[in-house]
């Protein structure tokens, strides 16, 4: 029996996916920890919520590059992305309907937007991964 490995394209849309993602993650990052007093004015998000989670985006998007630039990106790795961007979704979400906070209507679409772009990676993803096979040990470069 052979084991179906990931073609070059399938690994090479996972990386990219995963750049993306970090990119995203990283510039989200940087622009809610710098301007989150802009956030507080403008969307009625709390200036301190904003920039932590902004400072939280920060690791977060450079293990998305450290996984995108190894030589062997694991299905694990991918994963594990995929679960923590659905966390974050279900976080951004929970924030809203359990009355943590109370944004104005710009802050509410804000919120919903960015969980709705990390939904989106995230199933970018997942179908990506299920793309490449079943080898569950690595998805070799190509």
């Amino acid at each position: 029996m052979t084991t179906p490995h990931a073609s070059p394209q399938s690994l090479l849309s996972i990386r990219r996916l995963l750049l993306v993602d970090a990119a995203v993650s990283g510039a989200t990052g940087v622009l809610m920890a710098a301007a989150a007093p802009m956030f507080q004015t403008m969307f009625d998000l709390p200036a301190p919520v904003v920039r932590s989670a902004g400072l939280a985006l920060l690791p977060f998007a450079a293990l998305v590059v450290y996984f995108a630039r190894t030589e062997q990106v694991s299905r694990g790795q991918v994963r594990s992305v995929i679960v923590m961007n659905a966390a974050w979704v279900a976080a951004s979400v929970l924030v809203l309907v359990g009355g943590w906070i109370a944004p104005n209507t710009l802050g509410i679409a804000f919120v919903l937007v960015q969980a709705l772009v990390v939904a989106g990676l995230a199933e970018l993803q997942y179908t990506a991964l299920r793309r490449t096979g079943r080898d569950a040990r690595v998805l070799a470069s190509a």
